[in-house]
């Protein structure tokens, strides 16, 4: 399946490719990352194979990354129209101001437009939440996002790095005042963060939110660069992540990668990639890359396909820990259809319920 061969995103009519191209790492103001020139030779290697979906934020790199992509494209409008920027708001880049962050209308309403001009475009395609705000009603959120579609400045919104419930009370607000709806959902989704299996998927799935995973590769540590003798980190600025997971599960998990990506004939970081494109809900993994040699090898994940054998394989060693109540009903369900197979899953005989019939 090439990059040009699009997926709607969510419930929505908009087609993006099978994966986004992540620009937290244009720029090199956090320690790690791509100057500009090497930034804007991804782009165009990413556009040429068909990709057209671009992920960034206002704070990423300062606000350089936007820059970065609003130089390159806003100088071909052509090419600026066919490519879906999506950009997120909610970090404040303004020390001691109480209203430069969050989900408030005076400060999404600020940031869309310093966006805007970061970017040298009129519109953003895409325009995420970052995270939650506790300290705004997810309704006036809500409102000043569909404001800002009503007046043409943005064309879909979506929210990224919030709790299941919150999102879901989002969506329902908008449906039932006829508002713009939501269109996609960021989370962190990788074979070593999978809590989001949970509740964050299933509501996506629900909700009709199309799933875009950040940090398939946990950034960088799936990639088959470390290994239990070597687990330093290439830049100062990833050296805190590295480390923090370097432990037994993630070495567990990169001996079953080797030998999952030794039988299809790939590399780990591939292997990795396409685990995440196969989940269930997902519809365009975001990938970042530092060069462009990184950038062709994780996008030829397009094209590994992963065996049942080689999933299951993945899925044993990493099986999450979820909250309540998800183990305790996919028990509990057996109750209601004891023996019987209903849309191709199959249960068995709960000898506690038969003795209550």
């Amino acid at each position: 399946m090439p990059l040009d061969h699009y997926v709607t995103l969510g419930r929505s009519g908009l087609r993006v490719s099978p994966f986004c191209l992540g620009a937290m790492t244009f720029g090199q103001e956090w320690g790690f990352g791509t100057d500009a020139a090497t930034s804007c030779r991804l782009m165009d290697r990413f556009i040429e194979q068909g990709g057209n979906f671009i992920d960034t934020a206002n704070i990423y790199t300062g606000g350089h990354s936007e820059r970065i992509i609003g130089d390159h494209l806003g100088q071909d409008q052509a090419k600026r129209d066919r490519v879906v920027i999506a950009t997120k708001f909610g970090g404040n880049m303004f020390k001691g101001d109480a209203n430069g962050g969050g989900g408030n209308r005076k400060s999404i309403i600020m940031h869309c437009e310093q966006s805007l001009r970061r970017l040298r475009t009129d519109y953003i395609d895409l325009y995420w939440m970052h995270w939650e705000d506790p300290f705004t009603p997810i309704e006036e959120t809500m409102a000043a996002l569909n404001a800002l579609v009503d007046a043409g400045k943005v064309r879909y919104i979506g929210i990224s790095d919030t709790h299941a419930w919150k999102v879901a009370r989002g969506q329902t607000v908008a449906e039932f005042r006829g508002w713009a709806p939501l269109a996609a959902l960021q989370i962190e989704y990788s074979l070593l963060e999978r809590t989001v299996e949970g509740e964050l998927i299933p509501m996506a799935q629900a909700l009709g939110l199309g799933v875009t995973p950040w940090s398939p590769l946990r950034s960088g540590v799936l990639s088959g660069k470390y290994s239990r003798d070597n687990m330093r980190a290439e830049s100062a600025g990833r050296a805190d992540w590295v480390a923090r997971n370097a432990n037994e599960q993630t070495f567990r998990v990169l001996d079953v990668l080797k030998e999952v990506s030794r039988r299809r004939e790939t590399t780990i970081a591939r292997a990795a990639i396409a685990w995440v494109l196969a989940r269930p809900g997902v519809t365009s993994p975001i990938l970042g890359a530092r060069t462009e040699a990184q950038l062709e090898d994780n996008l030829s994940a397009i094209d590994v396909k992963l065996s049942p054998e080689d999933i299951a394989a993945l899925d044993d060693v990493t099986q999450p820990k979820l909250d309540f109540a998800t183990a305790f009903l996919a028990g509990a369900v057996t109750a209601s259809y004891p023996g019987m197979v209903v849309n191709g899953r199959s249960f068995g005989v709960n000898a506690r319920a038969e003795k209550m019939r």
